[in-house]
């Protein structure tokens, strides 16, 4: 089965990423060290306790080496796996595997190092009802990647860039004005989905009457957030923003606020260690 990602070119992505390490000379440790005719066998593996993402783009550098690589999935992506399991099976050109090697491992432990933080922060907040969000914090030219991880963690995606919902924030009242003046514009431009962030109790109702579609609550303690939920009344959905750490997001899930956005799933999560080990063929 082929993978895809929506906006997402998996070959070219593979082939820039190839081209930044092979340079203009290529694998030369390869080339030098393994004979052409080489075969290997060899057993990707998790060395943490992780959420696994990212296996078939894996399998996509392998194969754009050697088209005729034999590869087995061990697990699928957004499975739960303990210390020391085997994620995917190799066979194939042993210059080709140990060329592309680097930036398979490299893009699974990234990648299976945002899901796990991810299904931390899910983990935290289950039965409350709130449901987390990532967000724009992402590593450029790998956002689409960066999310899909975050789905795999169980997370929802938040906006994937600035095209598809309005997003007001401080700077963008400063310069309009005042926050209602920047809702009315939004609304007049006929966009559809007005996100309006807002730091202050007193900024919700003008916010609303302007006609903004969902609050974002920023930096508010679990106090104030509530009182932030209470007075929306369900008029608009209300998320949570700002600072959110694992050991503070199951009190604001509490205050009744829809969604959490936590921008350190894609900024600050830790790789995974995850190795990839060869073998002679038999």
């Amino acid at each position: 089965m082929t993978f895809t990602l929506a906006n997402f070119d998996l070959d070219a992505f593979v082939a820039a990423t190839l081209a930044e390490d092979l340079g203009d000379k290529g694998d030369i440790t390869s080339a030098a060290v393994i004979p052409a005719e080489a075969r290997f066998v060899g057993v990707m593996d998790s060395r943490d306790a992780i959420i696994v993402a990212g296996l078939p783009i894996a399998a996509a550098f392998f194969r754009a080496l050697d088209p005729e690589a034999r590869i087995e999935m061990l697990v699928n992506d957004g499975a739960r796996v303990a210390a020391g399991s085997d994620l995917m099976r190799i066979e194939g050109r042993a210059r080709a595997l140990l060329t592309a090697e680097r930036s398979a491992l490299n893009t699974v432990q990234h990648l299976s190092g945002i899901a796990t933080m991810t299904r931390q922060y899910v983990d935290a907040i289950a039965g409350t009802g709130a449901t987390l969000l990532d967000t724009r914090k992402t590593i450029p030219g790998l956002r689409v990647l960066e999310k899909y991880a975050t789905l795999m963690g169980g997370a929802t995606n938040h906006r994937m860039g600035l095209w598809d919902a309005a997003m007001i924030k401080d700077n963008h009242v400063a310069v309009a004005g005042d926050i209602a003046e920047a809702v009315r514009r939004a609304v007049v431009a006929g966009i559809a989905q007005i996100i309006v962030e807002v730091d202050r109790i007193d900024q919700i109702e003008p916010a609303l009457a302007a006609g903004a579609t969902h609050l974002l609550l920023d930096n508010m303690d679990p106090a104030t957030l509530r009182g932030a939920v209470a007075l929306v009344g369900g008029r608009v959905v209300t998320e949570a923003s700002g600072g959110v750490r694992l050991d503070t997001i199951r009190a604001i899930a509490k205050t009744g606020v829809k969604y959490i956005s936590v921008g350190r799933l894609t900024q600050s999560a830790p790789a995974a260690d995850i190795g990839l080990d060869f073998e002679v063929a038999a």
